[in-house]
């Protein structure tokens, strides 16, 4: 089965830059979008064969999430079940007879790490949700994590040692739910594969010189990391602040 991901920055205004023909182009059983800015049924398009299922934030025009799928969920869950966390559409879980699929828009700590305590409490709210999942079948998670895990995963660690994305505390929290039993996709097969970048700013041309971060992924359960088939960031798709990645894994 083929999984894609993507923060696509506002699924309107995506649209109006292809997102339709990246939906068709990818080919994928499932492809997953990130900070889609919009109530379900505020856009009109063909969906291309696929079922979708929306988690929108109460704020409008703010986070929210969705899933395209072409294959039947047995059971379709908004949130992760705790209400301080589930007004903002960040999580979206499909659950399939072999697998569940979660799609994660994580939240940002913002300037000067200012959201960070309530990040914190999110990061260990969503370890305990996925740790749930992944005691009844096993878990593919993928989405924007807002965290670049090593100084490999971004174009100047350095520099941004206490920025939102690449502070201490954000960083021992992703190491801290892969030891809950998860795997990076794409690290597991590129170990040291360097300038991998999913999102890059728009300002001072960072895109151009590939300054990026990895910062968007696909984690799965540690017992099925030896069913990954190919695991890939694709930097040439345009439209958004971040390009998709892809996961492909044999599951049924």
């Amino acid at each position: 089965m083929k999984f894609v991901s993507w923060n696509v920055n506002g699924l309107r205004a995506c649209l109006e830059k292809g997102f339709l023909d990246v939906l068709n182009a990818q080919d994928a059983d499932f492809f997953c979008i990130q900070e889609t800015k919009m109530q379900e049924g505020q856009a009109s398009f063909d969906s291309q064969g696929y079922d979708v299922y929306y988690n929108s934030a109460q704020r409008k025009g703010y986070s929210g999430t969705a899933i395209f799928t072409r294959h039947k969920p047995l059971s379709v869950t908004r949130g992760i079940g705790k209400e301080e966390h589930d007004t903002e559409g960040r999580v979206i879980t499909l659950e399939f007879p072999t697998f569940f699929l979660v799609n994660v828009y994580t939240p940002n700590s913002q300037a000067e790490l200012v959201r960070l305590s309530y990040r914190m409490e999110w990061e260990d709210a969503f370890c305990a949700y996925l740790c749930s999942l992944d005691a009844q079948k096993p878990v593919i998670v993928c989405g924007d994590f807002n965290v670049a895990h090593k100084e490999i995963d971004l174009k100047n660690p350095q520099a941004n040692r206490k920025n939102a994305g690449f502070s201490d505390e954000e960083r021992e929290k992703f190491s801290a739910l892969l030891d809950a039993g998860f795997v990076d996709t794409f690290r597991l097969l590129y170990p040291d594969r360097t300038e991998a970048y999913s999102w890059w700013s728009y300002r001072f041309g960072a895109r151009k010189r590939n300054a990026g971060w990895r910062i968007d992924y696909f984690l799965v359960s540690k017992r099925i990391a030896d069913r990954v088939e190919d695991a890939s960031i694709c930097p040439d798709i345009l439209g958004s602040d971040h390009c998709p990645v892809a996961l492909n894994l044999s599951i049924e």
